[in-house]
């Protein structure tokens, strides 16, 4: 049973991100639309003056720019852990929250953003390195177990995605997706639905938002009711609700692939001290689980404080920079 306690923080965080989803829904496919944070709330972009040793590199890298899409909460951490260590180096770090991948990618690689904390680029985002990869730097793996899956609650009574062709019925033919430019989002299309016939047993794939999918299960869990969705790991939802992934025995979602630090161009030759640092985190799942739940659950809505908690108890999480 969940505790009132967790449902509260779950239901509060949603109904948070949605407000955020609806304040970022101008960003649209245009990356000079999404605006960057200012202040100390987690909103906004801490400030250093150089005199207090930004600029460490050897270019101009007194102010970095992070970009990602924050209900993505695997980016919204690391973006504020990079900012925790960067700030306390002497840097200006600029957060730019954007709403779709595609719209980010073209971010990175045009320069308008720095550093892409979190990109899934071996097989989630694969398409888009097929497009901007020419235009990216990679600092580095952070995170080497991360998966794509579909779940469903643990009251349901099936294990694998091969089992939703007879039981469709029972989902009122419906997968439940995030967002539409979403690397998750293409590889149900293109790889589950085709591979296991769900489109001749007749689900269709219904996209929004992470914001969207995560409220749908949240009511369906609480009335204990079947619904199947499209997630992935490492993500705090797969230990907040009762869900169980399905198993793939065909492959379709694809193999485990690395979480990596992603820059534009021109990144580590400009601040190099900062790319080295970066490239130095690595987190196994025991301490990524702890930085996400502090940072999602204990701390929601106020990242910035989840991550200083968090290095209290992993100070060597992240390296000095410039060490």
């Amino acid at each position: 049973m969940r505790t009132h306690q967790r449902t509260h923080i779950r239901t509060s965080l949603i109904a948070a991100t949605a407000i955020l989803g609806l304040v970022l829904s101008g960003c649209g496919s245009d990356a000079e639309d999404d605006s960057a944070s200012e202040g100390d709330d987690g909103t906004a972009a801490a400030e250093a003056t150089e005199e207090d040793g930004g600029d460490a590199g050897g270019g101009d890298c007194s102010t970095v720019v992070l970009g990602y899409i924050p209900s993505w909460t695997d980016g919204l951490s690391t973006a504020y852990l990079l900012d925790n260590m960067l700030t306390n180096a002497g840097y200006t770090v600029e957060h730019q929250e954007i709403n779709e991948p595609g719209v980010l990618y073209t971010a990175l690689a045009g320069g308008d953003v720095d550093i892409y904390p979190s990109a899934w680029p071996e097989v989630t985002h694969a398409s888009y390195m097929d497009e901007y990869g020419d235009s990216i730097e990679d600092l580095g793996t952070y995170y080497d177990n991360a998966k794509l899956t579909m779940a469903v609650p643990e009251y349901v009574d099936i294990t694998s995605i091969d089992e939703l062709v007879d039981n469709a019925d029972m989902f009122e033919n419906r997968i439940v997706g995030i967002e539409a430019g979403a690397g998750l989002t293409e590889a149900v299309e293109t790889g589950v639905i085709p591979t296991y016939g769900l489109d001749e047993a007749g689900f269709s794939l219904e996209t929004s938002s992470t914001t969207g999918m995560l409220a749908e299960l949240d009511s369906a869990t609480q009335a204990e009711e079947p619904i199947v969705v499209t997630l992935w790991r490492p993500f705090w939802a797969n230990a907040a609700y009762p869900v169980k992934d399905l198993e793939d025995p065909e492959g379709a979602l694809g193999d485990a692939e690395g979480l990596h630090f992603l820059a534009r161009t021109g990144f580590a030759d400009d601040c190099p001290d900062v790319a080295a640092a970066v490239g130095e985190i690595s987190l196994d799942d025991s301490t990524y689980g702890a930085m996400e739940d502090t940072v999602v659950n204990e701390f929601e809505g106020e990242p910035a404080e989840g991550i200083s908690a968090f290095l209290e108890e992993y100070p060597d999480a992240v390296p000095a920079v410039g060490s």
